[in-house]
């Protein structure tokens, strides 16, 4: 028994030593030509050994891959443009293993009473062990985790943890980067936008448009869409040709913390002034 599995470790070891010489070959002189070659020689599907002159070259990720999550925003339709698909229900909150989530709910400044939008959201990327469970249990689709895993920097206290404004990116961004995983949301949920819309829609007698690839991108072609850094196997029959663009920019709005910092600087995260006010709004409703 011994024997026969060390015999076929060291063959698929002298496998993929040959298979590194026969992709050489296969892409001498071609790895650099055409963005196609480059995408695959780098991709998951690449055979033998290769080296990868990190950070000029970067391995593509699988869609699936996961890292720090990141909050949706509607940038697609016109009615809620710009508006946080998180309710702050805070589900979130409670099922993060490391408790790195902090959210203030947001409230209507005439009555007082609580709106379904967060006033403030932070995520401490040092203390989140990206086990993506945040995603799975928000039942609005509203975070997701993102592929952006180059995130070392100098300044812990400013850069590492992420408020609203940082985590905000759209929803188109979301499709670009994981476009099957998107399109099975979708289905799930009945279509394109977000639930509360579907919900009106519905009671509206408003049919929604089925989602499908062909009209995942509604303003512009699907081709068009996939950044370089999804795994080509990942990608759908009819896209995984598709040429290299660049990653949509994410939107950024505006907050009360960005704003109230002198000169346009960042302020530091206060993690026990957000604590104090937090137990000052639960005292307020009790």
């Amino acid at each position: 028994m011994y024997g026969k599995g060390i015999a076929n470790g060291l063959w698929v070891t002298f496998k993929h030593f040959l298979n590194t010489y026969v992709d050489d070959i296969r892409y001498a002189g071609k790895k650099y030509m055409r963005q196609e070659n480059f995408q695959v020689r780098q991709g998951l599907k690449t055979q033998g050994a290769f080296t990868v002159q990190y950070p000029d070259e970067k391995i593509a990720v699988p869609e699936r891959f996961r890292f720090v999550p990141f909050l949706v925003t509607e940038d697609q339709d016109q009615a809620r443009m710009g508006e946080d698909w998180c309710t702050s229900c805070g589900i979130c909150a409670k099922v993060c293993p490391p408790q790195c989530i902090w959210i203030v709910r947001g409230s209507d400044p005439v009555t007082g009473r609580p709106v379904p939008q967060p006033e403030a959201f932070f995520i401490d990327i040092d203390i989140c062990m990206n086990c993506g469970f945040c995603a799975e249990f928000c039942p609005f689709d509203a975070i997701k985790m993102d592929h952006d895993y180059e995130l070392a920097s100098y300044d812990r206290t400013n850069n590492h943890i992420h408020d609203k404004q940082h985590l905000s990116k759209p929803l188109s961004y979301w499709k670009a980067i994981a476009p099957t995983t998107a399109l099975e949301e979708a289905v799930a949920r009945g279509g394109w936008e977000h639930p509360d819309t579907l919900k009106g829609m519905k009671k509206a007698g408003k049919q929604a448009t089925p989602p499908t690839y062909e009209n995942m991108y509604p303003e512009h072609k699907l081709t068009d869409a996939l950044p370089a850094t999804v795994a080509v196997e990942e990608v759908p029959a009819t896209v995984a040709t598709a040429p290299a663009a660049a990653k949509p920019a994410p939107a950024k709005a505006p907050t009360e913390t960005a704003a109230a910092a002198p000169g346009g600087a960042k302020p530091k995260f206060d993690k026990q002034a957000m604590l104090a006010k937090i137990r000052e709004k639960k005292a307020n409703k009790e």
